[in-house]
């Protein structure tokens, strides 16, 4: 049994369900495919395969889907602590390409937070291989919440639900 009064249990509870309501409204992430793998307090994996439709005419797949697995991996890491958070800058490496059937992994992992503003560093890399991009996002926190404290009952602090 888990002591739901430990703050640490209550922060992945918080991270979960704030990933939850994320997701849930996210139809961009949806529809490319991405999961969810990880989520905790600052921290996101996601992954996504490389379809035919996202290559481009190099027949690799197009730096803008691997941007958008970043961001999004970002999204979820930054809004973990049940703060609405948005980009305020950022900036992308691509370093090899992706290729048709490749599964991509973004890794958001928070480096710094003060304040309404954060600093995330997320590695896109081929699942079981080489990075393919690097990605550094600034991010600038609004005074709402992502889901209501108050709404969080016992249940929703369970694990989040897997996601498709």
């Amino acid at each position: 049994m888990t002591d739901t009064n430990d703050p640490l249990v209550d922060a992945q509870a918080l991270a979960e369900a704030s990933a939850n309501a994320l997701w849930s409204r996210d139809r961009a992430t949806q529809g490319l495919g991405m999961t969810i793998d990880r989520i905790a307090p600052g921290q996101a994996l996601m992954s996504m395969p490389v379809r035919p439709d996202m290559l481009n005419g190099h027949d690799t797949c197009h730096g803008g889907f691997m941007f958008l697995l970043a961001d999004s991996a970002f999204a979820f890491a930054c809004n973990s602590y049940n703060r609405n958070t948005v980009a305020s800058a950022c900036h992308i490496d691509f370093l090899a390409p992706a290729r048709l059937g490749d599964v991509l992994e973004a890794e958001a992992i928070e480096r710094s937070r003060s304040g309404r503003t954060g600093v995330y560093d997320i590695t896109v890399r081929v699942r079981g291989g080489k990075t393919v991009a690097l990605f550094r996002d600034k991010s600038y926190r609004i005074e709402v919440q992502v889901i209501a404290v108050q709404g969080l009952s016992p249940a929703h602090r369970e694990p989040a639900q897997e996601r498709p």
